[in-house]
């Protein structure tokens, strides 16, 4: 990425992440890996791919898997429709997998095509899902100044040292010290160089990143403040506090749909302004297209709920069509769906109506889909077609559609009253 190239991204020419997901996963307990272990019917591997995805100025996202898991991950990678991922061959240990990874920039043995050579990479375990961009962005650019990033939390318990029989020896002061977590970043060629000076028992028994820097570069890491949700899936129980927290994050997730049109178009972008505020607005979409490349990824990834925007009398066609596509797609919808039809209405007549049969006909449609998981509300707005809402005035419709998702928990739908 090329500096200012994104209002959003970090001035740096190019961010890359490297993913290793090679672990055995022998603290949980079970036979598959827990990068692979399914979380809402998707391996959790691939919602830290999709958490990397989502930032734009990510240009390659490199996964690295032991040889037998690679056609596994390859598999992940076209089913959910991942883009900008590679898979790399990783080694006997976390070191020599992340090596593994930065090699496909460097070292034609590892590449048959080298991508290109990042200025910025960062390191994230595979199995930390929850990570959001802005702290990506804060260890980018502290990588970019001080050469090595890393993200810390305060210590939740305090570390102690045994003497020889057993017994207590001493215990650290909590308040001095930070536990290393992950997203770290790096200046290409510092890591780079680290890894390449590094001695066998440091890729075989090292496991910080941050420490290579500093003992083979001289490299001192600048330590950033982490968020809560950057924890690490290691034993069974994560397994189900990492599902808890997909549940509820995908509860506040949509994605606006609209047509063409100026009006509709514009009025998609208002209700996006409106509602970012309140709930998280993932994906904006401007067709409604089984060869809609966009809207096909947003299927394959996150189940988002959807609100689609159009000025036709009825939509109940274009709902149908949408609650195909997310059967086909095959999401498994273990919680509520939530679809909005916003009908624009232009008429200069105020006292639109829909007929009976027409709404008949809606109310069965809505009936037979929440069998399935899918929630179907319509929600009619009313404007001069020759001055379209302001955000003002839309923001009364826009908080209704708020409310209707809110409206959602877990143990069942609470009766509301929006209209």
């Amino acid at each position: 990425m090329e500096p200012g190239g994104c209002d959003m991204g970090p001035a740096v020419k190019a961010v890359a992440a490297v993913l290793p997901a090679g672990g055995s996963g022998e603290r949980l307990g079970g036979a598959t890996p827990k990068q692979f272990c399914a979380v809402q019917g998707r391996p959790l591997v691939s919602y830290t791919v999709r958490a990397m995805e989502r930032v734009s100025w990510i240009s390659d996202i490199i996964v690295v898997v032991s040889p037998e898991n690679i056609e596994t991950m390859k598999s992940i990678i076209k089913k959910y429709g991942h883009q900008r991922v590679t898979v790399a061959e990783g080694g006997i240990t976390r070191h020599r997998s992340i090596f593994n990874g930065l090699k496909l920039f460097s070292e034609n043995e590892f590449s048959n095509c080298l991508l290109q050579k990042p200025e910025v990479v960062i390191i994230h375990d595979a199995v930390r899902p929850f990570v959001e961009e802005d702290i990506l962005r804060k260890v980018v650019m502290a990588a970019k100044e001080y050469g090595a990033a890393g993200a810390i939390r305060p210590l939740v318990s305090t570390v102690i040292a045994s003497a020889a029989d057993g017994c207590l020896d001493h215990s650290l002061e909590r308040a001095r010290y930070r536990a290393s977590e992950m997203p770290q970043a790096f200046l290409f060629d510092v890591i780079y160089q680290a890894y390449q000076q590094c001695t066998d028992y440091d890729l075989d028994y090292g496991t910080e990143c941050l420490h290579l820097a500093l003992k083979y570069c001289k490299t001192n890491a600048k330590l950033v403040e982490g968020t809560a949700d950057l924890w690490k899936v290691t034993y069974k129980r994560d397994l189900y506090a990492a599902e808890s927290i997909i549940k509820d994050s995908l509860s506040q997730q949509i994605c606006i749909i609209t047509d063409a049109k100026e009006a509709v178009v514009q009025v998609g972008f208002l209700l996006h302004e409106s509602l970012r505020s309140q709930i998280k607005v993932e994906a904006v979409s401007v067709s409604l297209s089984k060869c809609d490349s966009h809207l096909q990824n947003t299927f394959s990834g996150q189940c988002y709920n959807f609100v689609c925007i159009n000025d036709n009398k009825y939509a109940i066609e274009e709902i149908q069509q949408l609650v195909d596509m997310l059967e086909e797609s095959n999401v498994p919808l273990l919680h509520p769906v939530i679809l909005i039809s916003v009908h624009l209405n232009s008429s200069e007549n105020t006292s639109f109506s829909i007929d009976l049969e027409e709404l008949t006909r809606m109310k069965k449609f809505a009936r037979e889909v929440k069998r399935k998981n899918i929630l179907v509300y319509g929600l009619l707005i009313q404007h001069k077609f020759s001055r379209l809402p302001s955000l003002k005035r839309w923001s009364d419709g826009s908080v209704k559609t708020a409310e209707i998702m809110k409206r959602i928990e877990y143990s069942g739908i609470k009766k509301d009253n929006i209209k």
